[in-house]
Protein backbone atom coordinates (compact mmCIF):
# COMPACT_ATOMS: atom_id res chain seq x y z
CA UNK A 1 0.00 0.00 0.00
CA UNK A 2 1.32 3.44 -0.92
CA UNK A 3 1.25 5.77 2.06
CA UNK A 4 2.08 9.34 3.03
CA UNK A 5 4.42 10.22 5.90
CA UNK A 6 3.57 13.65 7.30
CA UNK A 7 6.24 15.49 9.28
CA UNK A 8 4.98 17.40 12.28
CA UNK A 9 4.98 20.27 13.04
CA UNK A 10 5.98 21.47 9.54
CA UNK A 11 3.24 19.54 7.70
CA UNK A 12 5.64 18.50 4.93
CA UNK A 13 4.80 15.17 3.35
CA UNK A 14 6.90 12.27 2.06
CA UNK A 15 5.69 9.34 -0.03
CA UNK A 16 6.28 5.83 1.29
CA UNK A 17 6.41 2.95 -1.18
CA UNK A 18 4.68 -0.32 -0.45
CA UNK A 19 6.91 -2.43 1.78
CA UNK A 20 9.20 0.44 2.76
CA UNK A 21 9.90 1.44 6.34
CA UNK A 22 9.32 5.00 7.49
CA UNK A 23 13.08 5.49 7.82
CA UNK A 24 13.65 4.35 4.22
CA UNK A 25 10.98 6.75 2.96
CA UNK A 26 12.50 9.66 4.87
CA UNK A 27 15.99 8.94 3.59
CA UNK A 28 14.79 8.57 0.00
CA UNK A 29 13.29 12.06 0.29
CA UNK A 30 16.53 13.45 1.73
CA UNK A 31 15.51 13.73 5.39
CA UNK A 32 17.99 12.56 8.01
CA UNK A 33 16.71 10.71 11.07
CA UNK A 34 19.23 9.44 13.63
CA UNK A 35 19.77 5.69 13.29
CA UNK A 36 22.44 3.08 13.82
CA UNK A 37 21.47 -0.58 13.76
CA UNK A 38 18.52 -0.40 11.31
CA UNK A 39 17.27 -3.60 12.96
CA UNK A 40 15.10 -2.48 15.90
CA UNK A 41 17.86 -3.03 18.45
CA UNK A 42 19.45 0.31 19.34
CA UNK A 43 16.53 2.75 19.74
CA UNK A 44 18.29 5.62 17.93
CA UNK A 45 15.39 6.18 15.52
CA UNK A 46 12.70 6.22 18.23
CA UNK A 47 9.98 8.67 17.16
CA UNK A 48 6.46 9.48 18.31
CA UNK A 49 3.62 8.63 15.90
CA UNK A 50 0.94 11.28 16.39
CA UNK A 51 -1.54 10.07 13.75
CA UNK A 52 -2.15 6.86 11.82
CA UNK A 53 -1.09 3.28 12.41
CA UNK A 54 2.15 1.40 11.84
CA UNK A 55 3.27 -2.21 11.82
CA UNK A 56 6.18 -2.03 14.25
CA UNK A 57 7.63 -5.39 13.32
CA UNK A 58 10.01 -7.28 15.61
CA UNK A 59 12.05 -5.00 17.88
CA UNK A 60 13.86 -5.49 21.17
CA UNK A 61 12.12 -4.42 24.37
CA UNK A 62 15.31 -2.69 25.48
CA UNK A 63 15.05 -0.45 22.40
CA UNK A 64 11.30 0.20 22.68
CA UNK A 65 9.55 -0.51 25.96
CA UNK A 66 5.86 -1.38 26.40
CA UNK A 67 5.33 2.00 28.06
CA UNK A 68 6.86 3.82 25.09
CA UNK A 69 4.64 1.88 22.70
CA UNK A 70 1.60 2.89 24.76
CA UNK A 71 2.76 6.53 24.53
CA UNK A 72 2.79 6.28 20.73
CA UNK A 73 6.48 5.82 20.08
CA UNK A 74 7.93 3.53 17.42
CA UNK A 75 11.24 2.60 15.84
CA UNK A 76 11.19 4.03 12.34
CA UNK A 77 13.82 1.61 11.01
CA UNK A 78 11.30 -1.23 11.32
CA UNK A 79 7.95 0.64 11.21
CA UNK A 80 5.78 0.23 8.09
CA UNK A 81 2.59 2.25 7.52
CA UNK A 82 -0.76 0.48 7.95
CA UNK A 83 -2.84 3.59 7.25
CA UNK A 84 -2.81 5.89 4.24
CA UNK A 85 -1.32 8.72 6.34
CA UNK A 86 1.15 8.39 9.20
CA UNK A 87 2.18 11.57 11.00
CA UNK A 88 5.36 11.60 13.08
CA UNK A 89 7.04 14.17 15.29
CA UNK A 90 9.93 15.43 13.19
CA UNK A 91 12.07 18.52 13.47
CA UNK A 92 10.95 22.11 13.67
CA UNK A 93 8.44 24.29 11.82
CA UNK A 94 10.68 24.32 8.73
CA UNK A 95 11.40 20.55 8.96
CA UNK A 96 14.98 21.16 10.06
CA UNK A 97 16.20 18.32 12.28
CA UNK A 98 16.05 18.65 16.04
CA UNK A 99 19.52 18.83 17.58
CA UNK A 100 20.74 16.85 20.58
CA UNK A 101 21.17 18.65 23.89
CA UNK A 102 24.88 19.03 24.79
CA UNK A 103 26.31 16.77 27.49
CA UNK A 104 29.17 17.63 29.83
CA UNK A 105 32.36 15.65 30.40
CA UNK A 106 31.55 12.48 28.47
CA UNK A 107 34.35 9.92 28.90
CA UNK A 108 36.32 8.68 25.88
CA UNK A 109 39.53 6.72 25.35
CA UNK A 110 42.18 7.60 22.76
CA UNK A 111 42.34 4.59 20.43
CA UNK A 112 44.60 6.02 17.72
CA UNK A 113 46.54 9.14 16.75
CA UNK A 114 47.50 9.67 13.11
CA UNK A 115 49.70 12.49 11.81
CA UNK A 116 47.81 13.76 8.77
CA UNK A 117 50.21 16.63 8.02
CA UNK A 118 53.25 18.04 9.84
CA UNK A 119 50.86 20.25 11.84
CA UNK A 120 47.60 18.27 11.97
CA UNK A 121 47.03 15.13 14.01
CA UNK A 122 43.85 13.07 13.83
CA UNK A 123 42.72 11.88 17.26
CA UNK A 124 40.41 8.85 17.26
CA UNK A 125 38.26 8.40 20.36
CA UNK A 126 35.77 5.79 21.56
CA UNK A 127 33.18 6.30 24.30
CA UNK A 128 33.31 4.39 27.57
CA UNK A 129 29.53 4.47 28.00
CA UNK A 130 26.66 5.78 25.87
CA UNK A 131 27.51 7.26 22.48
CA UNK A 132 27.64 11.03 22.19
CA UNK A 133 24.81 11.79 19.77
CA UNK A 134 25.44 14.56 17.25
CA UNK A 135 24.69 15.75 13.74
CA UNK A 136 27.45 15.90 11.11
CA UNK A 137 29.01 19.36 11.11
CA UNK A 138 28.83 19.90 14.88
CA UNK A 139 31.79 20.17 17.25
CA UNK A 140 32.88 19.19 20.76
CA UNK A 141 35.06 20.79 23.43
CA UNK A 142 38.30 18.95 24.31
CA UNK A 143 40.90 19.81 26.91
CA UNK A 144 42.34 19.03 30.36
CA UNK A 145 42.44 21.89 32.82
CA UNK A 146 44.66 19.90 35.19
CA UNK A 147 47.26 19.62 32.44
CA UNK A 148 47.03 23.33 31.67
CA UNK A 149 44.99 22.71 28.49
CA UNK A 150 41.74 24.71 28.60
CA UNK A 151 38.82 23.23 26.61
CA UNK A 152 38.88 24.21 22.94
CA UNK A 153 36.38 23.55 20.11
CA UNK A 154 37.13 20.82 17.56
CA UNK A 155 34.77 19.78 14.79
CA UNK A 156 33.94 16.10 14.51
CA UNK A 157 35.47 14.73 11.30
CA UNK A 158 33.25 11.69 10.77
CA UNK A 159 29.54 10.91 10.47
CA UNK A 160 27.97 9.12 13.47
CA UNK A 161 28.96 5.46 13.76
CA UNK A 162 27.30 2.55 15.61
CA UNK A 163 30.33 2.20 17.91
CA UNK A 164 30.29 5.91 18.76
CA UNK A 165 33.86 6.54 17.58
CA UNK A 166 34.70 10.20 17.04
CA UNK A 167 37.59 11.60 14.99
CA UNK A 168 39.02 15.07 15.61
CA UNK A 169 41.55 16.98 13.50
CA UNK A 170 43.76 19.08 15.76
CA UNK A 171 46.04 21.72 14.22
CA UNK A 172 49.12 22.73 16.17
CA UNK A 173 48.72 26.39 17.08
CA UNK A 174 51.83 28.38 17.94
CA UNK A 175 51.81 28.88 21.73
CA UNK A 176 48.49 27.01 21.85
CA UNK A 177 48.26 25.24 25.21
CA UNK A 178 45.54 22.80 24.21
CA UNK A 179 46.84 21.93 20.76
CA UNK A 180 50.33 21.54 22.23
CA UNK A 181 48.93 19.16 24.86
CA UNK A 182 47.23 17.09 22.17
CA UNK A 183 50.34 16.91 19.95
CA UNK A 184 52.99 16.49 22.64
CA UNK A 185 51.34 14.82 25.64
CA UNK A 186 48.18 12.94 24.70
CA UNK A 187 48.86 9.24 24.12
CA UNK A 188 47.10 6.04 23.10
CA UNK A 189 44.97 4.67 25.91
CA UNK A 190 44.56 8.02 27.65
CA UNK A 191 41.14 8.82 29.02
CA UNK A 192 39.71 12.21 28.06
CA UNK A 193 36.38 13.96 28.38
CA UNK A 194 34.39 15.69 25.66
CA UNK A 195 31.53 18.14 26.05
CA UNK A 196 28.98 18.69 23.30
CA UNK A 197 27.75 18.57 20.67
CA UNK A 198 27.69 22.28 19.91
CA UNK A 199 27.06 24.46 16.88
CA UNK A 200 24.49 24.55 14.09
CA UNK A 201 26.73 23.99 11.03
CA UNK A 202 24.44 21.19 9.85
CA UNK A 203 22.65 22.74 6.89
CA UNK A 204 19.44 21.19 5.62
CA UNK A 205 19.55 17.40 5.15
CA UNK A 206 16.53 17.64 2.84
CA UNK A 207 18.15 20.11 0.46
CA UNK A 208 17.36 19.59 -3.21
CA UNK A 209 20.39 21.42 -4.59
CA UNK A 210 23.93 20.47 -5.56
CA UNK A 211 26.39 20.99 -2.70
CA UNK A 212 29.74 22.78 -2.82
CA UNK A 213 32.13 22.48 0.14
CA UNK A 214 35.16 24.78 0.57
CA UNK A 215 37.80 24.02 3.20
CA UNK A 216 41.36 24.64 4.29
CA UNK A 217 43.49 22.96 6.97
CA UNK A 218 41.57 21.30 9.79
CA UNK A 219 38.49 23.10 8.50
CA UNK A 220 38.13 19.95 6.42
CA UNK A 221 36.84 18.14 9.55
CA UNK A 222 33.16 19.18 9.48
CA UNK A 223 33.17 18.97 5.67
CA UNK A 224 34.28 15.32 5.92
CA UNK A 225 31.48 14.56 8.35
CA UNK A 226 28.83 16.26 6.21
CA UNK A 227 30.01 14.61 2.98
CA UNK A 228 30.37 11.20 4.62
CA UNK A 229 26.82 11.31 5.96
CA UNK A 230 25.32 12.58 2.69
CA UNK A 231 27.07 10.02 0.50
CA UNK A 232 26.26 7.14 2.84
CA UNK A 233 22.56 7.89 2.75
CA UNK A 234 22.54 8.17 -1.05
CA UNK A 235 22.27 11.94 -1.44
CA UNK A 236 21.01 12.28 -5.04
CA UNK A 237 22.65 15.60 -6.03
CA UNK A 238 26.26 16.45 -6.94
CA UNK A 239 28.69 17.00 -4.05
CA UNK A 240 31.97 18.84 -4.72
CA UNK A 241 34.80 19.54 -2.27
CA UNK A 242 37.44 22.17 -3.04
CA UNK A 243 40.40 22.05 -0.62
CA UNK A 244 42.99 24.83 -0.36
CA UNK A 245 46.59 23.97 0.63
CA UNK A 246 49.89 25.82 0.48
CA UNK A 247 51.85 22.75 -0.69
CA UNK A 248 51.61 18.96 -0.90
CA UNK A 249 52.57 18.58 2.79
CA UNK A 250 49.22 20.10 3.72
CA UNK A 251 47.17 17.73 1.56
CA UNK A 252 45.44 14.77 3.22
CA UNK A 253 42.41 12.56 2.64
CA UNK A 254 43.14 12.50 -1.09
CA UNK A 255 42.87 8.70 -0.97
CA UNK A 256 39.43 8.93 0.61
CA UNK A 257 38.38 11.46 -2.01
CA UNK A 258 39.59 9.13 -4.78
CA UNK A 259 37.51 6.30 -3.31
CA UNK A 260 34.43 8.51 -3.00
CA UNK A 261 34.90 9.62 -6.62
CA UNK A 262 34.93 6.03 -7.86
CA UNK A 263 32.09 4.87 -5.62
CA UNK A 264 29.75 7.86 -5.98
CA UNK A 265 29.41 9.13 -9.55
CA UNK A 266 28.12 12.53 -8.38
CA UNK A 267 31.08 13.24 -6.06
CA UNK A 268 34.09 15.27 -7.15
CA UNK A 269 37.00 16.99 -5.44
CA UNK A 270 39.70 19.51 -6.34
CA UNK A 271 42.83 20.69 -4.53
CA UNK A 272 44.24 24.13 -5.21
CA UNK A 273 47.75 25.16 -4.12
CA UNK A 274 48.58 28.63 -2.88
CA UNK A 275 52.32 28.30 -2.15
CA UNK A 276 55.46 28.22 -4.24
CA UNK A 277 56.10 24.52 -3.58
CA UNK A 278 53.03 23.16 -5.37
CA UNK A 279 53.51 19.84 -7.19
CA UNK A 280 54.63 20.33 -10.82
CA UNK A 281 51.53 18.54 -12.07
CA UNK A 282 49.09 20.57 -9.96
CA UNK A 283 45.97 21.34 -12.00
CA UNK A 284 44.84 24.24 -9.83
CA UNK A 285 46.93 27.03 -8.34
CA UNK A 286 45.85 30.07 -6.37
CA UNK A 287 43.39 30.87 -3.62
CA UNK A 288 39.83 29.64 -3.94
CA UNK A 289 38.42 33.02 -5.12
CA UNK A 290 40.84 32.80 -8.08
CA UNK A 291 40.17 29.16 -8.91
CA UNK A 292 36.43 28.96 -8.28
CA UNK A 293 35.18 30.80 -11.42
CA UNK A 294 37.01 28.25 -13.54
CA UNK A 295 35.14 25.42 -11.84
CA UNK A 296 31.68 26.99 -11.56
CA UNK A 297 30.15 29.71 -13.67
CA UNK A 298 26.96 30.00 -11.59
CA UNK A 299 26.34 29.00 -7.95
CA UNK A 300 22.80 30.38 -7.71
CA UNK A 301 21.40 26.87 -7.40
CA UNK A 302 23.94 25.47 -4.93
CA UNK A 303 24.12 24.99 -1.19
CA UNK A 304 27.59 26.07 -0.06
CA UNK A 305 29.46 24.99 3.08
CA UNK A 306 32.67 26.85 4.06
CA UNK A 307 35.02 25.90 6.91
CA UNK A 308 38.45 27.21 7.86
CA UNK A 309 40.02 30.28 9.42
CA UNK A 310 37.85 33.40 9.75
CA UNK A 311 39.82 35.06 6.93
CA UNK A 312 39.33 32.02 4.69
CA UNK A 313 35.60 32.02 5.40
CA UNK A 314 35.28 35.73 4.61
CA UNK A 315 37.05 35.58 1.24
CA UNK A 316 35.20 32.42 0.21
CA UNK A 317 31.86 33.88 1.21
CA UNK A 318 32.58 36.91 -0.97
CA UNK A 319 33.72 34.67 -3.84
CA UNK A 320 30.57 32.54 -3.90
CA UNK A 321 28.40 35.66 -3.64
CA UNK A 322 30.10 36.98 -6.78
CA UNK A 323 29.06 33.75 -8.53
CA UNK A 324 25.43 34.19 -7.51
CA UNK A 325 25.17 31.98 -4.40
CA UNK A 326 22.00 32.58 -2.37
CA UNK A 327 23.07 33.89 1.08
CA UNK A 328 20.36 31.72 2.66
CA UNK A 329 22.09 28.64 1.24
CA UNK A 330 25.61 29.57 2.39
CA UNK A 331 26.69 27.99 5.68
CA UNK A 332 30.01 28.88 7.31
CA UNK A 333 32.14 27.69 10.21
CA UNK A 334 35.00 30.05 11.06
CA UNK A 335 37.64 28.57 13.36
CA UNK A 336 38.27 30.78 16.39
CA UNK A 337 40.56 28.80 18.76
CA UNK A 338 39.44 30.76 21.82
CA UNK A 339 35.72 30.59 21.00
CA UNK A 340 33.33 29.47 23.76
CA UNK A 341 30.89 26.62 23.19
CA UNK A 342 27.90 27.63 21.07
CA UNK A 343 24.87 25.80 22.43
CA UNK A 344 22.07 25.39 19.86
CA UNK A 345 18.90 27.41 20.59
CA UNK A 346 16.41 25.70 22.87
CA UNK A 347 13.73 25.48 20.15
CA UNK A 348 16.10 23.36 18.06
CA UNK A 349 16.80 20.77 20.77
CA UNK A 350 15.21 17.37 21.25
CA UNK A 351 13.30 16.75 24.43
Amino acid sequence: MEATIRLGPSGKEVGCRSGDTVLAALERAGYALPNNCRAGACGECKTRVSEGEIDQGVVLDMALSAEERDDGYGLMCMAKPLSSVVEIDFGTDDAQPKLFAPRERVSFVVTDMVNRTPRIVEVQLRPLADNLRYWPGQYVMLGDERAGAPPRPYSIANAPRPDGEIHLLVSRVDDGKTSGWVHDTLALGDRVTLSGPYGTFVGDPATETPVLCLASGSGLAPILALADAALRRGFPHPVTIVFSARDSDEVFEDGLFAWWTLKHRKFNSFTTYTGNDAPPDAKHRGRIPVVLPGLFSDLSGHSVFIAGSPEFVDVCRAAVATLGADPKLVFAEGYHPQAPAEAPPADRLTS
